[in-house]
């Protein structure tokens, strides 16, 4: 990965024999055995994706403070992995196999019950698969997820495959930006949660700038423009993998209604921004090997003007 390479550009780990293997294992090997699995996985993953590797490291030496070892950098990939493979036993088996902690979740059903909708804002942090558990376990609640289907084809073709009732749940956020705003809109108005992931934009996405662990990064400015326009209550979630079979799912409420004045747009982003970003360290320092983004997050990235999006007669960039 070059110095500017954006991650959109890598390509999806293991391709579609691989992640099948891993499913069959999984299915009829059981969990014990999947598990097994990972330790030769992400060997293979530390030795041939260097830039992957890389990355790791770089990150790893952020929120320690000192150079990171090789072991720290295979513990990181194979967190990863472990969450990647529990995705296949949540789809198929629910919650059943994990233990599940929820923290904040009576704050969350206060806002569902609102009826205007929620936004859940997420990153690549742990499991945000574990947020379909919960859902499960209130079969009257809407749960509509965006997500970038053509970024992971191999992948998504599986979860789909163990859950055709979830592929149809997704917003698909390769499409244009009015689809998605409209798509996001319509699920609020149905009293929906609607969850996306809030720390990594896409090429043409603009970005503004917010502290993370030490240093200026880029985030996407869409997730908070839609808020804004949805005037729905925001919710973070941060869905923590503990290790072995267990998780915990932390919601804390962010905004009742995020407001973004057209005169002072600027500053008022970069407030929002700051906040979401602030949040997203406290829990990389409370579980650091549950970060996911495997590229250098804090590079110097152009960003072309986003595509517009008009929901309710407000212009959004998506």
């Amino acid at each position: 990965m070059s110095e500017h390479e954006h991650w959109q550009s890598r390509p999806e780990g293991g391709g579609r024999f691989a992640i099948w293997l891993i499913r069959a294992i999984a299915l009829h090997g059981g969990r014990r055995l999947a598990r097994l699995c990972l330790y030769p996985i992400t060997g293979y993953f530390y030795l041939r994706r260097g830039p992957e590797r890389l990355a790791s490291a770089q990150y790893l030496q952020r929120v320690f403070g000192r150079p990171a070892t090789p072991w720290q950098v295979l513990k990181h990939i194979h967190a990863f992995a472990a969450t990647i493979l529990d995705r296949v036993f949540l789809l198929a088996h629910g919650e059943q196999p994990f233990e599940l902690e929820t923290q904040g979740l009576d704050l969350l059903d206060e806002r569902i019950a609102l009826g205007r909708g929620v936004l859940l804002f997420g990153s690549h942090q742990g499991s945000f698969e574990a947020l379909r558990a919960i859902g499960a376990r209130r079969p009257a609640m809407p749960l509509r997820v965006v997500l970038d289907k053509q970024k992971t084809p191999a992948m998504t073709e599986l979860l789909e495959a163990l859950a055709p009732e979830v592929g149809a749940c997704v917003i698909d956020a390769a499409q244009d930006g009015t689809s998605i705003a409209l798509a996001m809109a319509e699920a609020c108005h149905q009293g929906a949660v609607v969850a996306m992931l809030a720390d990594r934009g896409r090429g043409h996405e603009v970005l503004r700038r917010a502290e993370l662990l030490g240093s200026p990064a880029p985030f996407p400015v869409s997730p908070w423009l839609l808020a804004h326009t949805l005037q729905v209550p925001v919710v973070l979630c941060f869905g923590l993998y503990l290790g072995g079979n267990r998780y915990r799912l932390v919601f804390e409420p962010f905004s009742e209604r995020v407001q973004i004045p057209r005169h002072d747009r600027g500053p008022a982003l970069d407030a929002l921004i700051t906040r979401y970003a602030q949040r997203l360290e406290h829990y990389i320092h409370v579980a650091p090997y549950n970060w996911f983004n495997f590229y250098d997050f804090w590079q110097d990235m152009p960003a072309a003007e986003p595509a517009a999006a008009v929901v309710d007669g407000h212009r959004v960039g998506v």
